[in-house]
């Protein structure tokens, strides 16, 4: 769950950004930020109920791909020409990928993003947009999105360089999807029905 803040200057670079997210982060563990679209975005601590579906995702991945892990911690760097740093809920790639990385590692290599939405003012501009474009435009081949406030699990796939997935597949949650190549999971979403709150 991320709150962004206005738009910044677009003279902001992306080192500037990194020196003060590494800044706050060492004044405060429970502080993370973001920089998507030009704005910095403060990470806030998660409910219980986003807690419990990214636990779960964590042990369907490893259930069923036990060569990956989905790591809930790893920045990456987004965008066009990687001018974005965002903090997926989720970042699937295979075991020990991360080795050496910093806070903020380049995604080629990862196979799927994952967002879960969260109930505040800025989550469709987020999650449903911005995101999904920058992780598009890095070239991540699967963003998968669990929509808390519509029920819905969205499967976005083919990303397009120019921004965005040329496939988005929605299903209810309470059915069964399967998440596209290079992925090749199948997840029965109707566990997270408790978790919608």
């Amino acid at each position: 769950m991320t709150v962004m803040a206005e738009r910044t200057s677009s003279q902001m670079s992306v080192d500037v950004f990194e020196r003060i997210a590494e800044f706050a982060e060492r004044e405060d563990e429970t502080v993370r930020l973001e920089f998507i679209d030009g704005r910095i975005g403060l990470r806030k601590v998660t409910n219980g109920n986003h807690g419990e579906i990214a636990m779960w995702l964590v042990f369907q991945c490893k259930q069923a791909r036990p060569e990956l892990t989905l790591n809930t911690t790893q920045g990456l760097k987004v965008e066009a020409y990687r001018n974005g740093r965002a903090l997926p809920d989720g970042v699937l790639a295979p075991v020990g990928h991360f080795t050496g990385h910093g806070d903020w590692a380049d995604p080629t290599g990862v196979l799927m993003t994952v967002e879960i939405t969260s109930y505040d003012a800025d989550t469709h501009d987020r999650d449903r947009v911005e995101k999904p474009r920058g992780y598009a435009e890095a070239g991540v081949p699967v963003y998968l999105l669990i929509d808390r406030a519509h029920a819905s699990v969205v499967v976005h796939s083919k990303p397009d360089p120019e921004g965005g997935y040329r496939d988005i597949h929605t299903v209810k949650i309470g059915d069964m999807v399967t998440l596209p190549e290079p992925v090749g999971i199948t997840l029965d979403t109707d566990q997270l029905k408790p978790y919608l709150d």
